[in-house]
């Protein structure tokens, strides 16, 4: 870190802005002990907002990427994925899409080109506050995500969350090249987040959503639904294990031991993946894990078997539960 870049991140100590609690249900509670690292994609030689060669991205790509990191505490100076401070949250997020971002809000806010206002603001935008006399540019940053909300890393004792923008930003900067940024729903619904230390295996849930782009949430809930977090589970139909895997399917995942909660939970959440790609929506995938991909295709959608469409209702309401 360069002598400027010291000096920017001295001035830029401030209290952020005031929080809203956690909630009070233990599973939508963003505390956690185990986040993973992301892969850093980063070129020691670009230019700060400049991509790196190769670099791709879109806005909601950066916004998924973003949300895997709710729930971390706020770390003054923090950048890692056990602690970060609200430039150091943005730094990290397109870091991993090979934009080499500087290290402080104050010099995020003028990298990229600037928006207008909030009505051209756009998913992966970064919104910004110069929220004291005492300081020499923004102080607080933070990442749009669409539909008048952003996720942002705040302030000492609180967690990275997501929460309506609060007023209207001094400085709204676009990162991504103009064809890159996008708007509206992502085609695969998920929810973002870390599972909690206290669920059962969420070290399990955490690694195997980062490590094949899932919702450790989703698979928690999958799991939930599944067995009870029964590690030992084995259905009258022979699905086995936490994540109830059929021999078969188990054994074409890689998975020789279904009984092994990190094997089961990595096979499940490769399947997931695969699922969520070729259906391309989180009910549907869901609804192929249960009923299987032929039935889906047959129906082209949910099929209309109660235990199937139980199944679903009931983990898109966990998940809502816990968001």
């Amino acid at each position: 870190m360069s002598i400027g870049d010291v000096t920017s991140r001295i001035s830029a100590i401030q209290a952020q802005l005031d929080l809203l609690a956690p909630q009070s249900n233990p599973v939508s509670s963003a505390a956690f002990a185990d986040v993973l690292s992301s892969t850093a994609l980063t070129s020691a030689s670009a230019s700060p907002g400049v991509p790196a060669a190769g670099a791709t991205a879109d806005g909601l790509a950066v916004v998924e990427e973003a949300k895997q990191y709710l729930g971390v505490p706020y770390v003054w100076g923090g950048t890692s994925p056990t602690g970060m401070d609200c430039s150091g949250l943005v730094q990290m997020v397109y870091e991993k899409f090979g934009y080499d971002l500087p290290r402080v809000s104050a010099d995020q806010a003028r990298a990229g080109r600037p928006v207008a206002s909030m009505a051209e603001a756009q998913p992966g935008d970064l919104i910004a506050w110069d929220n004291s006399s005492r300081n020499n540019g923004v102080d607080h940053i933070a990442i749009y995500i669409g539909g008048g909300k952003m996720i942002e890393a705040p302030r000492t004792g609180l967690n990275v969350r997501i929460v309506d923008v609060p007023t209207t930003p001094d400085v709204i900067r676009r990162i991504l090249p103009d064809g890159a940024a996008v708007t509206g729903p992502t085609a695969t619904a998920t929810a973002g987040g870390a599972v909690p230390s206290f669920v059962p295996y969420a070290d399990a849930f955490n690694t195997a959503g980062r490590a094949h782009g899932v919702s450790p949430l989703l698979l928690s809930a999958v799991a939930r639904q599944e067995s009870g977090f029964d590690a030992d589970a084995v259905s009258s139909a022979g699905a086995q294990g936490l994540m109830q895997l059929m021999p078969a399917t188990a054994k074409g995942l890689g998975v020789t031991d279904s009984f092994n909660p990190t094997q089961a939970v990595d096979g499940a959440a490769r399947l997931l993946k695969d699922l969520m790609t070729r259906f391309g929506s989180t009910e549907l995938a869901l609804a192929a894990y249960n009923a299987g991909p032929g039935a889906v295709l047959k129906y082209d959608g949910i099929p209309p078997y109660a235990e199937t469409q139980n199944y679903v209702r009931s983990i898109m309401r966990t998940l809502e539960a816990t968001t």
